[in-house]
């Protein structure tokens, strides 16, 4: 899937799709020529590491921001 796609498949924005590539906090993805393709399963995989089951469910995995973390 393309940027787009992949963006509305997630419920984010294209440019919040290239933010997360930016910085490193996105999907894995591939580059295909000059072009970037998501594998459905890396989407799933990806949007997966913040399930929870409850609000106080600490979960497993976070799903971060798309931004540089602050130090």
């Amino acid at each position: 899937m393309r940027t787009p796609e992949a963006a509305r498949f997630l419920g984010l924005s294209s440019r919040t799709m290239e933010k997360h590539r930016l910085h490193g906090t996105g999907p894995r993805y591939r580059k295909s020529g000059g072009r970037v393709v998501y594998a459905v399963e890396e989407l799933k995989s990806w949007a997966d590491q913040g399930l929870r089951t409850s609000t106080s469910d600490p979960g497993t995995g976070t799903v971060r921001p798309a931004h540089p973390a602050r130090r």
